[in-house]
C-alpha cells in the first residue's frame, strides 16, 4: 500500500460533523476520505440527542424510515423539575418539522448509520485508526495531513483539508488558528444507573439544593449527567464515593438503592466543558467545522445539531467547487459566513444560561427545596411559551436545508 494517497476532500474526524460532511460530499460525486482515529464508534457519554433540525435532514435525504427503526427513544417534551416542583419547558410538538421530537441515540449507532449510507458511494472512502498529527503545507497553501495508522505514517494529499476532529482539534492546534474562550462554570460527571419498568419515560433535568442532574431514558438504564462547578472534582473525591451517592440520590430519591451500582469512580467520566471559537475557520486548503470550529456548552445538547448544520453548509457550499476543482479562500470564508451568526447565537444563549441559572444553582447553599425561577411559572400558566425554547432547541438559529444532487448508488465499498 503507498504511503501517500491522494483525494479531493480529506477529512479529519469520524465524528457528526466530518461523517455527515463526507456522506454529503460522496453523495455528490466528490472523492472524500474521512480519517478517524479510533478503530470503531464505539464510546460512551458523547453527544446523543438527534433533534428535529437533524431529523429534518434525515427526511430530506429520503432515509428517516430506516434511521428511526434503530433503537432510540423520543421526546416531545423535555421536562425539568426545581425542588418538588415539576415542569414543562420545551413543547416540540408545534415545531414545523415532519419529527416533532428530539430523538435520543447513541452517538456510535448514529454514525455507523451515516458510514452504511455514505458507503454506497464509491467515491466515499472510510480509513478507521487513522490518526491525523499533522498538516502538510506547500507555498503558504495546506495541501492534506499526514495520520498515523497501523501500518505506518500515511501522507493524505488533497485539493481541500477540513478538521472536523472535535474540541481538542489537532488540526486547528497544527494551523495555528486564534481561538476565543468564552468559559464555562462547570464539568459534567457522566455515569450509568440501571432503569425499572415502573420509572418515568421521559427525560428529566433536576435541580435543587445547589445540585443539578440530567437523566436520559436509555430503556435498560439512565444516562446520568451530574453538574460539578469547574476544577472541583478533586474536592469531590476527596469526600468519597459514598458522599457523591448521596448527593444524586437527594436529587433523585428513587434512585437511592440504585446508586449503590456505582462502586467507584471508574465508573464516572468527566467531561472538561469548554465554550470557544476560531476567529478565523480556514485558511488556504484548510477549514474547520463542528467542535473544532466552536466547542459548545452541553446546555441545550446542540452540539452535535449545529455540527450537522455545518456539514451541510459545507457540502451545499463547496461541494460544486470541488467538483469544479476551484475552490477558493472566498469560498473557505463563505462557509463561515454562513454560520457564524448561528453558531454566535447559540453560545450567546448558552453562555447567559450559564452564568445566570447553572453558576448561581451551583454556588447555592439552601436548607430546604429550591422554587422554580419566574420564567418556568410563566410557561406553566401560559403553555404557548413552551414554543419558544423548541424553537431554539429544536431547530436552532438556522437551520440548514440539502441543496445538492445526487449521483447514482452502486454496492457498499469496503472501508479502507
Amino acid at each position: 500500500m503507498s504511503s501517500t494517497l491522494q483525494t479531493q476532500c480529506c477529512i479529519a474526524g469520524g465524528g457528526p460533523a466530518g461523517m455527515m460532511a463526507g456522506y454529503l460530499l460522496a453523495r455528490m460525486g466528490v472523492d472524500v476520505l474521512v480519517l478517524e482515529k479510533h478503530k470503531d464508534f464505539l464510546r460512551d457519554f458523547r453527544g446523543d440527542t438527534v433533534h428535529p433540525s437533524t431529523l429534518e435532514l434525515i427526511y430530506e435525504l429520503g432515509i428517516l424510515d430506516e434511521f428511526l427503526k434503530r433503537p432510540h427513544q423520543e421526546a416531545k417534551e423535555l421536562v425539568g423539575q426545581v425542588g418538588n416542583d415539576t415542569f414543562v419547558l420545551a413543547d416540540l410538538t408545534h415545531l414545523p418539522t415532519h419529527c416533532k421530537f428530539v430523538a435520543f441515540m447513541p452517538q456510535w449507532d448514529f454514525l455507523n448509520f451515516i458510514a452504511e449510507r455514505a458507503k454506497q458511494y464509491p467515491s466515499f472512502h472510510l480509513m478507521m485508526e487513522a490518526e491525523v498529527v499533522d498538516l502538510i503545507r506547500e507555498n503558504g497553501n495546506n495541501v492534506g495531513v499526514t495520520a498515523k495508522t497501523p501500518e505506518g505514517t500515511r501522507q493524505v494529499r488533497a485539493a481541500l483539508t477540513i478538521g472536523a476532529d472535535g474540541r481538542h482539534s489537532i488540526v486547528r492546534e497544527r494551523a495555528g488558528f486564534q481561538v476565543n474562550n468564552l468559559g464555562a462554570p462547570m464539568d459534567v460527571l457522566w455515569m450509568r444507573i440501571s432503569r425499572q419498568p415502573d420509572d418515568t419515560a421521559r427525560p428529566l433535568g433536576r435541580i435543587d439544593a445547589g445540585k443539578m442532574l440530567v437523566m436520559i431514558n436509555r430503556e435498560q438504564y439512565w444516562q446520568c449527567a451530574f453538574l460539578i462547578p469547574k476544577d472541583t472534582l478533586t474536592q469531590l473525591k476527596q469526600r468519597g464515593i459514598e458522599d457523591f451517592r448521596q448527593q444524586i440520590a437527594t436529587l433523585a430519591p428513587f434512585l437511592r438503592e440504585r446508586v449503590q451500582e456505582l462502586k467507584g469512580w471508574e465508573d464516572i467520566s468527566v467531561l472538561t466543558v469548554s465554550v470557544d471559537r476560531l476567529i478565523h475557520w480556514s485558511k488556504p486548503g484548510l477549514l474547520c467545522i463542528g467542535d473544532s470550529a466552536h466547542a459548545m456548552s452541553p446546555v441545550g445538547g446542540v452540539g452535535i445539531n449545529l455540527a450537522i448544520q455545518d456539514a451541510v453548509a459545507t457540502a451545499n457550499i463547496l461541494g460544486p467547487k470541488l467538483l469544479a476543482g476551484n475552490v477558493s479562500q472566498n469560498d473557505l470564508i463563505a462557509v463561515q459566513r454562513r454560520r457564524e451568526f448561528p453558531t454566535k447565537a447559540t453560545q450567546r444563549l448558552q453562555v447567559l444560561i450559564q452564568n445566570r441559572i447553572i453558576r448561581r444553582v451551583l454556588g447555592a447553599q439552601h436548607s430546604g427545596p429550591m422554587k422554580p425561577p419566574a420564567f418556568v411559572k410563566l410557561f406553566q400558566l401560559f403553555p404557548v411559551l413552551r414554543r419558544i425554547p423548541a424553537r431554539l432547541i429544536g431547530m436552532g438559529f438556522r437551520p440548514e436545508h440539502i441543496q445538492t444532487p445526487s449521483v447514482s448508488l452502486t454496492s457498499p465499498q469496503r472501508v479502507a
